[in-house]
């Protein structure tokens, strides 16, 4: 597996069990206290980072998908160029 796809997969668990968590605190009732509300708030930011990347890498997978394969350009005939003459240097 790639990079990419582990970290796709990681992202998408970490999305997932975020929410997870605040479903829990919502059902428990723990969100109702100061802490459980904090642990709402970090479990719902770390959802939207994680969210956020996915967005993007999919984006940009679907950006590359898009784009019609570019047939390879020719080198063009590389030319030697004339080597400059060395600069006379001076005796003192």
């Amino acid at each position: 597996m790639s990079d990419r796809g582990a970290l796709f997969l990681f992202s998408l668990f970490m999305v997932v069990a975020s929410l997870g968590v605040v479903v829990w605190l919502l059902a428990t009732g723990q969100a109702g206290t100061v802490d459980g509300l904090f642990m709402v708030l970090t479990a719902l930011l770390t959802a939207a980072v994680f969210a956020l990347y996915l967005r993007f890498v999919i984006g940009r997978a679907l950006e590359a998908q898009a784009k019609p394969a570019a047939p390879a350009a020719k080198p063009a005939a590389a030319k030697p160029e004339p080597k400059a003459a060395p600069a006379p240097v001076g005796r003192s």
